[in-house]
């Protein structure tokens, strides 16, 4: 099982949770959670005039093995207006326009979508449950 729990932040109630979402989804083969403005596939959903987020910007997709990747979606855009990072235990990563990654078996953490032209993020907890 993965569990994931998001906020939205903005520089005036930076820490704050309020309006968290949570999704969760069984460690089989093929499932996928979305991150991004679009509520028809995304299971997280940002608001909707936060352009440095894509409509569809993160999936979660777990392989056949049981383990989950995160992939950051390219958008439009050739540029993104955002940057990408993980953070496992000790460890943060920054993750490339386009790339993926897989996250630790049984781990946690988190990912932060941050907006590069103001002070605002998108912060992802996950959990994956073995």
């Amino acid at each position: 099982m993965l569990e994931l729990t998001m906020a939205s932040v903005s520089g005036t109630d930076a820490g704050a949770t309020a309006g968290m979402l949570m999704a969760d989804a069984p460690s089989d083969p093929g499932a996928v959670l979305r991150v991004g403005r679009d509520g028809a596939v995304c299971r997280l959903v940002t608001p909707e005039d936060w352009l440095f987020v894509s409509r569809v910007h993160l999936e979660f997709l777990c392989g056949p093995d049981g383990v989950w990747q995160l992939t950051w979606l390219r958008g439009s855009h050739p540029e993104p207006s955002s940057e990408v990072r993980l953070t496992s235990g000790e460890h943060t990563q920054a993750l490339a326009y386009g790339g993926t990654v897989r996250l630790p078996r049984g781990g946690s953490g988190e990912i932060v979508v941050q907006d590069r032209t103001s002070p605002r993020s998108v912060n992802v907890g996950f959990y994956h449950e073995v």
